[in-house]
This record gives C-alpha cells, sequence and structure tokens, in this order.
C-alpha cells in the first residue's frame, strides 16, 4: 500500500511538473510538428473584438460579409461575442455550464449544451449546430474555448463543415503533452487537419501557465491561435514580429509569456 501510494505521489509531482511517464517524443517528430507551424503577416492586418485582456481576440480585418459567430465555451465571459453582435454579426453560444449568457443581446443565440462529438441532452456536435442554425450559408467565425475539448471536436467535424468558416479563433489546451507520445498524436493530427484549409494568421500565449521545456523546445501549454482559411489570405509575408503591437496579457497580474522560438518562422 505505501509503495502504490509513493508510485501515485511519484507521477502525480513529475507530471505536475512538466514531466512525463511513459514514451517521450522524439526529437524528429518535434521538428517535423513545428515546421508545420508558420505564423503569417496578411494584407489586412489584425484587429482586436473584445476586452483588454482574457476575453479579447485578434482577428483578421476581414469580416465582411460574415453574418454569424458560432462561440462554444461562454462561462462569465462574453465581450468578443458582444462587440460582434453590436457590428451586426448574429452570435450562437454553447455552453452546458451556465444556463444563460451574463449578458443578454437581440444577436444572441444560446443553447445550454457543450460542444462535444454527440448530439444527446448534455452535448451538440458542430456539425449539426450548423446545420440547425445556418444550414444553408457559410463564411463564419469560429471561437472556441472548451478546456481541451478542442481536438476532439476538431478532429471529429467533417471537412466541408470546417470549411464553412472564414476565420478559426480557437484556445489550444495542453499544449505541453506535444512532449509525450500520445498527445503528440493528437495535437498534430489535429493541426496537420486545420493546416490543409486555413493559414495561422496570429499566436498568443495565454499567460496563465508557465512554460514547460524539453530539449530545445519551449511550449506554452495554454496559447490562442487565428486561422484564416487559404482561399481569403493575399498577400502573405512570415510573421516574425511577437508579441503583436494589439497583443495584452490574459493575466495582468502574472509574467508575460512570449512566444517561443520554435513557433515561429525565425527559428533555425
Amino acid at each position: 500500500m505505501i509503495n502504490l501510494k509513493l508510485k501515485k505521489f511519484f507521477k502525480r509531482t513529475v507530471m505536475d511538473n512538466g514531466g512525463y511517464i511513459g514514451r517521450r517524443t522524439s526529437d524528429a517528430s518535434l521538428r517535423y510538428f513545428f515546421d508545420q507551424i508558420n505564423p503569417i503577416n496578411i494584407e489586412e492586418g489584425l484587429i482586436r473584438i473584445g476586452e483588454k485582456g482574457d476575453g479579447g481576440y485578434l482577428l483578421p480585418d476581414d469580416l465582411g460579409g460574415i453574418s454569424a459567430c458560432f462561440s462554444p465555451g461562454v462561462s462569465s465571459e462574453v465581450s468578443f461575442d458582444l462587440e460582434l453582435a453590436e457590428r451586426g454579426i448574429l452570435c450562437y453560444l454553447a455552453d452546458y455550464s451556465v444556463d444563460r449568457p451574463p449578458v443578454s443581446h437581440a444577436r444572441f443565440d444560446f443553447e445550454k449544451k457543450y460542444l462535444g462529438t454527440e448530439d444527446d441532452g448534455i452535448y451538440l456536435t458542430l456539425e449539426n449546430w450548423i446545420n440547425i442554425k445556418e444550414s444553408s450559408k457559410e463564411g463564419f467565425i469560429l471561437q472556441m474555448d472548451i478546456e481541451g475539448a478542442e481536438y476532439a471536436v476538431i478532429l471529429s467535424t467533417p471537412t466541408h463543415v470546417l470549411q464553412k468558416f472564414r476565420i478559426l479563433i480557437i484556445e489550444f489546451h495542453q499544449l505541453n503533452e506535444l512532449f509525450c507520445f500520445p498527445g503528440m498524436q493528437l495535437i498534430d493530427l489535429t493541426f496537420r487537419k486545420l493546416l490543409k484549409y486555413f493559414d495561422i494568421v496570429h499566436i498568443h500565449p495565454n499567460n496563465c501557465l508557465a512554460t514547460v521545456g524539453y530539449s530545445r523546445y519551449q511550449v506554452p501549454p495554454v496559447m490562442e491561435f487565428t486561422f484564416l482559411r487559404k482561399d481569403r489570405v493575399r498577400n502573405a509575408s512570415p510573421a516574425v514580429s511577437f508579441p503583436h503591437l494589439l497583443d495584452i496579457k490574459n493575466a495582468p497580474y502574472l509574467p508575460d509569456v512570449i512566444l517561443p522560438e520554435c513557433w515561429r518562422n525565425t527559428r533555425g
């Protein structure tokens, strides 16, 4: 019994400090993954929508013709959706953990459900959500912060559904799992699927957690990515200046986290 308790304590301590018990990701796999991550500057530039801190995001200044935003993961923060609604964009919100958004707006449409990989009383798939609300349209925004469920949602969503979105803003969680072979497989598959049809136009580390390092790679566990569908990209050039002038720390009282070199075009 004592040995079992010590084993559990050791495992928990190692994982809490960024370590892993099990198969490590090879350097070659890490290098291949980071070679995919090529953030770009775009002709339109970026704008900031939402709060000056957590809840605000950078996205392309390419909102013309966008009729709707799908925004799973409401909690108590809807400043992003509120600003879009004020611009005339209908906002579909979903979150099972709350009964309603913290504020009301005529352009808010709320579902008390989590976004997931099946449809039942608690979960709703992205595909069916769109089919119910906007089946005949496309060119949407997806703003998704669903605490780690983003990988399963993206991988289970058909490609033709993802292509209905012009802009994706996704907060990815547990990115330090790149250093563990099963985690690398999941994260790599997710990014490969997205990067077939979208370019990365912004990356912002959330400073809620400290960066985790292994070998020559540094990974902030939580980061916000903005993607623009490839057919909307014009006059792209490599993004080489980080942070962006519009970036603001998510957690104001914690040290800022600057995007590490391995996530940039400037890496060797």
